[in-house]
């Protein structure tokens, strides 16, 4: 399946990415890296070298596409929302004109996308079929998403992955979440209800390796793990895991107040089901919940 494509990877210096550059070049992959930063250029390993933005893509046979504001990086307001949505639509429309324009084209693109494509649809289960939601972070992976199919148009495979919260060592949603959860004043957001879709970052990278290499993988890539639990059951476990006590919950009313809008964003209940991956035959290292968070905080 593997035939050691050359990759382009934007936001590889990112949480996710930097894991994701590993496990390309691990695959065999040569790895080229969009940074606008020359320091980088200069200090690539093995299998990696950096690029300005944006290099011939005619060179690439499939670009990985992560880049994008931070969800949680400001209090929102008008100006912080436009910049979330053109931070990822506009990025998007721009590798695809340079797709337009290269050739060769570029084999397949993978592109992130989030959960958040689903809205707050409390107990239903969420497969790739799924329709979309209608809040403010919908509508931005609609769109988004809506840039990356347009290269469908130009013969090259698409894989929109749907990713959830990603859970590793050194930061993401987790990072932030510890030092409540080690003084012992942890526990659910909210009434704990809402479902909180996860992925272990070793999972999350395989699998859009997994996307890159297997001509079969195209469509919506939900990337979560197997085991669906609620926002209590994650802190329950994130306690376990801690050897604290996980019961204080943080009321909603103190979530609003401090972050603003953004609250939604962590109230909202996303019950997805990671079909295509299971359907593709690919194999879950951290299926369940307690083992993920042993391997990462154990």
């Amino acid at each position: 399946m593997n035939s050691g494509k050359r990759v382009l990877l934007t936001g590889g210096t990112g949480f996710v990415g930097q894991r994701l550059q590993g496990a390309l070049v691990a695959s065999g992959h040569t790895l080229s890296v969009v940074t606008r930063s020359p320091e980088r250029r200069r200090s690539a390993s093995a299998g990696v070298s950096f690029e300005p933005w944006l290099p011939d893509l005619a060179r690439q046979q499939a670009v990985v596409h992560l880049a994008g504001e931070p969800i949680f990086g400001k209090r929102w307001n008008a100006a912080v929302k436009a910049e979330i949505l053109a931070s990822r639509v506009d990025s998007t429309r721009r590798l695809v004109e340079a797709m337009r324009s290269a050739d060769p084209r570029p084999e397949v693109f993978v592109c992130a996308s989030a959960v958040g494509y689903y809205g707050d649809r409390g107990d239903e289960q969420l497969t790739e079929s799924a329709a979309p939601g209608s809040t403010f972070l919908s509508q931005v992976c609609q769109a988004w998403e809506a840039e990356a199919l347009r290269a469908e148009e130009l013969g090259v495979r698409v894989v929109r992955v749907r990713i959830g919260v990603v859970l590793g060592a050194g930061g993401g949603a987790l990072a932030r979440m510890l030092l409540p959860f080690k003084l012992g004043a942890g526990g659910p957001i909210g009434s704990g209800r809402q479902w909180f879709p996860w992925v272990h970052l070793r999972d999350l990278a395989e699998l859009i390796v997994r996307a890159v290499d297997d001509p079969a993988l195209a469509g919506p890539l939900n990337a979560v793990a197997p085991e669906q639990v609620t926002n209590r059951d994650f802190a329950r476990a994130l306690g376990r895991a801690l050897h604290r006590p996980a019961f204080l919950p943080t009321p909603a009313f103190a979530l609003r107040l401090a972050l603003g809008e953004v609250t939604d964003v962590l109230l909202e209940s996303q019950r997805c089901v990671p079909e295509a991956a299971q359907e593709a035959g690919f194999s879950f290292r951290f299926p369940g919940l307690d083992a993920a968070l042993a391997d990462i905080v154990g």
